[in-house]
């Protein structure tokens, strides 16, 4: 009986196998009609039931040969066009002990001014010609260049740029509009999305590599302060700075800044400025303002510590600590006091005091901001930096290492022009003539002159007047990042 059945069950899978492409075909165009078989296909193919079994259809796992071979061509496409090159060129002085002596310089000459030149990238985000771009692509050149990618070359103004961040703001004019990309919501990633990354790597032209975002709010990687950093594994290397992070809608969601290499070149670990921290940045710019301004709350942070967690009877280090507060400020009118700590900024969590910073810096000054803390929660507006007494600025002359140094009184508003903190008091130096003597004994913007040859300097008018001091000897002190430097010289 069972001999006689066998022939049976062998013909019934041979018809079954045989129409298998039928079925498959038919599935295929029933799935062209409903978009949402595959999705639910794919979920009883893993196992999975109910409302939880997929993230929706943006995120999914792929479901056959088809989508498995899919291309991001049409997306490179859409968004390369908007990626440019950037040329910057400076010249640089070279010194020879031989200069000023008049028997070599007649054999010689005299040293002549060399030319150095850097490149990068950038990215259009504005049909009107505004590029954004890395701060140290463009740092001390005196001709910046940018080339689009269909061979055009323009001459271009900066607008703005800010050493912190590592951000500069371009301008190139043409009579027509430029293509740009969009600029996305950064705070929208999750680790595992796919991105795309868009420059001109080691000038060798234009490249797209791929990649997903391997982790957020990446800090003390050594590049700028804003320390909220995309990290992704899509190749980035020497030239990608400034370019292009895309996401899969085509959005700019990063700058390319850095990479971590012990060779030079890519290993998979890269790192790209928010596109939040981007747009406020090219907001800034586009308004016309001479340096970037940080919302002011009247109020200084600090990290907190394992051990400040533990006195606080918190679970682990996380937010971000009041040191001071401002008494006529923003944040001692709303109730803020040292000690509290911030744990959410609007409803997003602050881990850390640099994650406070970054998304200080991504609002908008004359809104309002909601502080969260372990007890209670605060609305607190945000306000323009006060400019205080609003000192003129000096520049120093005369026979002293501070020659060609331009100083002046801190105020909230200059100390955050410079990067410093906003309650810090005391003269400082605004900026440096690169061809003067303060250039050469190491002077730097933000630096505060403490004391000259005996003098306490507490005004701008006390720093000049001890600057004219008729000696050749010389011993002062300087406050530079929180660190006293005393130095004594003859000159």
């Amino acid at each position: 009986m069972r001999a006689r059945r066998l022939p049976f069950v062998l013909l019934f899978a041979i018809m079954a196998f045989a129409a298998a492409p039928v079925v498959r075909q038919a599935l295929a165009e029933e799935t062209k009609t409903d978009p949402g078989l595959s999705d639910v296909l794919t979920d009883l193919l893993h196992g999975v039931e109910g409302e939880n079994a997929t993230s929706g259809p943006d995120k999914r796992v792929p479901f056959g040969r088809e989508e498995v071979q899919l291309s991001f061509a049409p997306l490179v496409k859409q968004t390369a066009p908007a990626v440019v090159n950037v040329y910057a060129s400076q010249t640089a002085k070279v010194t020879s002990p031989f200069d000023g002596d008049p028997f070599f310089e007649e054999f010689f000459g005299r040293s002549q001014p060399r030319a150095q030149s850097s490149l990068g990238s950038g990215v259009l985000v504005d049909p009107t010609g505004v590029v954004v771009t890395n701060y140290h692509v463009i740092k001390d050149a005196d001709r910046v260049k940018v080339a689009t990618a269909d061979g055009r070359e323009f001459d271009s103004k900066v607008l703005l740029k800010d050493e912190t961040l590592d951000l500069a703001v371009l301008k190139i004019t043409s009579d027509k509009p430029f293509p740009v990309i969009a600029i996305g919501d950064s705070d929208a990633l999750e680790v595992g999305d796919l991105l795309l990354a868009i420059g001109n790597p080691f000038g060798v032209g234009q490249t797209t590599t791929s990649g997903i975002v391997s982790a957020l709010a990446r800090s003390h990687i050594g590049v700028s302060d804003s320390s909220f950093f995309i990290q992704t594994d899509a190749a980035i290397n020497p030239g990608n700075s400034g370019g292009a992070l895309i996401n899969m809608g085509g959005q700019l969601v990063g700058i390319n800044t850095a990479i971590y290499s012990r060779s030079g070149g890519s290993i998979g670990i890269g790192f790209a400025i928010p596109s939040n921290m981007v747009r406020a940045f090219a907001d800034a710019a586009k308004a016309g303002l001479d340096f970037f301004e940080r919302p002011y709350i009247g109020a200084e942070f600090e990290a907190v510590t394992p051990q400040i967690a533990e006195s606080l009877g918190m679970e682990k280090p996380t937010g971000a600590l009041v040191s001071s507060v401002e008494a006529t400020g923003p944040a001692a009118k709303a109730g803020l006091k040292p000690g509290d700590v911030v744990l959410q900024l609007n409803g997003k969590p602050v881990e850390s005091i640099e994650a406070l910073d970054y998304r200080m810096a991504t609002l908008s000054i004359g809104t309002t901001a909601n502080f969260k803390g372990q007890q209670a929660a605060m609305d607190i507006a945000l306000e323009r930096a006060p400019e205080g007494m609003k000192a003129a600025e000096v520049t120093l002359h005369g026979r002293s290492p501070f020659s060609g140094a331009k100083v002046a009184e801190l105020s909230p508003r200059l100390a955050q022009r410079l990067g410093l903190r906003t309650d810090i008091k005391g003269v400082t130096v605004v900026d440096i003539n690169r061809d003067s003597p303060a250039a050469d004994f190491g002077f730097q913007p933000g630096d505060i002159v403490r004391e000259v040859n005996g003098t306490t300097i507490d005004t701008a008018a006390t720093l000049e007047l001890a600057a004219k001091t008729d000696t050749r000897w010389w011993r002062f002190t300087v406050e530079r990042g929180g660190q006293i430097l005393r130095q004594v010289l003859r000159y």
